[in-house]
């Protein structure tokens, strides 16, 4: 009996460890496949190539918290789930700390985007 103890927590703890992706409809990558290309994914990350044109808009689409790194200088307008809007400069060589959201995204400047995302999965 303790060993079924001890075997349940020790699974238990893994799980926890590193949480399972559940099938998501508002994964970017299946949701924004014209803009976003997987570039690398283990059990700790998933790193995303996203590239939008301007005046091109990604639909809603989900990312968990993680790094984005800026390779172009840009503006976009993102609009949150709950439909709040923002105009944001990027600027190029730059990285910033994403919180997980859920939003849409339109290049809205003079030149596209270009940004690496690095999605933490825990």
């Amino acid at each position: 009996m303790i060993w079924i103890v001890m075997v349940a927590t020790c699974l238990g703890a893994a799980f926890l460890a590193f949480p399972q992706v559940a099938d998501d409809p508002l994964d970017s990558l299946k949701v924004c496949a014209a803009t976003q290309h997987l570039i690398l994914e283990n059990r700790f990350v998933r790193v995303i190539d996203d590239q939008i044109p301007v005046g091109v808009s990604e639909p809603m689409h989900r990312h968990p918290h993680g790094v984005v790194v800026y390779l172009t200088t840009y503006t976009n307008e993102q609009t949150t789930q709950d439909g709040k809007t923002t105009v944001q400069e990027r600027k190029g060589g730059t990285a910033s700390w994403s919180e997980a959201t859920v939003h849409t995204v339109k290049t809205i400047g003079t030149t596209p985007s270009h940004a690496i995302r690095i999605e933490l999965k825990f």
